[in-house]
């Protein structure tokens, strides 16, 4: 029974290799934007809540976020393990996660990457309204300019991915998150990896750290 939590800001690449953990080791990606953007999309209650605060790169209320996770990882699929991005974001929602499930093993993955590199990888980031593909200009162009390869709808930048937003968004990390890393540098669960990595150079990493900590469960099992 294992949770990885991925720690990082904007543009680092969690949400990233947190689908390439899923694709390896089978462990759904629980990522709180997602389902904060869908219910803003859909324009349910919380959907309405979270935008405005999604548009001026704040974060939302805590409690509205760890009453999302908690209804998520307790679900079958969720069982032998899971990777949240995006959660928990600070110590009150670190400590409610340890409430709410505090028997599993746990390890903390940061992926660390420079100001600048992070503000112009955001700013030429795209997503698709669509099919919710995400594209970089810099990295992962589509064949056509402004269009999605998969579903051939034209593709947008986010309204939080502008440069000014993206610098409060940035600040609003290292404002809530430091603590969070100094709280799980204690716990001896806290790891860090270059995010200026290729993309499968960082996977590598991530997943040395992720067979090491699986074996070591492994072996405390055998010795029970």
């Amino acid at each position: 029974m294992m949770r990885i939590i991925l720690l990082g800001p904007p543009g680092s690449g969690k949400g990233t290799q947190g689908d390439l953990i899923q694709e390896k080791y089978g462990f759904p990606k629980i990522s709180t934007g997602d389902f904060l953007r869908q219910a803003v999309a859909q324009e349910t209650p919380l959907g309405k809540k979270a935008e405005m605060k999604i548009k001026q790169g704040e974060l939302v209320e805590d409690e509205i976020v760890v009453e999302m996770a908690r209804d998520r990882i307790f679900e079958d699929d969720c069982r032998q393990g899971y990777v949240l991005d995006g959660f928990p974001r600070n110590l009150f929602q670190a400590r409610k996660l340890e409430e709410i499930d505090g028997n599993r093993e746990e390890i903390v993955i940061e992926i660390h990457l420079p100001e600048k590199v992070l503000i112009k990888r955001l700013g030429a980031r795209r997503i698709c309204p669509e099919c919710e593909a995400i594209y970089n200009l810099l990295v992962t162009k589509p064949e056509r300019d402004g269009i999605c390869d998969k579903c051939g709808a034209s593709l947008i930048q986010r309204e939080d991915d502008l440069r000014e937003v993206i610098k409060e968004r940035l600040k609003v990390y290292h404002q809530h998150t430091e603590p969070l890393i100094i709280y799980y540098q204690g716990k001896k669960t806290f790891h860090k990896v270059d995010g200026s990595e290729e993309i499968k150079a960082v996977f590598r990493c991530i997943c040395s750290l992720l067979d090491s900590k699986m074996t070591k469960s492994r072996e405390r099992e055998v010795r029970r």
